[in-house]
């Protein structure tokens, strides 16, 4: 079976830092693409950075500058830096991963969420 696991939010002031991280488990031969999301309460899910396993990033504008994707290959981990947080940066955080079982099944996987609050 495979996870993802989120951890590093929680509550910030505005101007603040957070880093996300994302660790992948399980029975997995390779984990190829992976992605940031999040979704403010209210509002629909939308992406925040990607990463490929060569380790290309791209951001969403409204992070760009302020947000760092990097990946530990070796640990199966995504991180996201966080800086100059804003209050519209609040939202549940979510990571996403194109993954290659053991099985040589390939599916993309969702992490739990991780909740983020930027207060002002």
């Amino acid at each position: 079976q495979v996870q993802l696991v989120e951890s590093g939010g929680g509550l910030v002031q505005a101007g603040g830092s957070l880093r996300l991280s994302c660790a992948a488990s399980g029975s997995i031969l390779s984990v190829d693409d992976m992605a940031w999301y999040r979704q403010a309460s209210g509002k629909q899910r939308e992406l925040v950075a990607t990463i490929t396993s060569g380790g290309r990033t791209n951001y969403t504008d409204s992070v760009k500058g302020r947000f760092t994707i990097s990946r530990d290959n070796a640990k199966n981990t995504m991180y996201l830096q966080m800086n100059s947080l804003k209050t519209e940066d609040t939202a549940v955080y979510y990571c996403n991963a194109d993954i290659l079982k053991a099985s040589a099944l390939r599916s993309r996987y969702w992490g739990q969420g991780t909740q983020v609050t930027v207060s002002s």
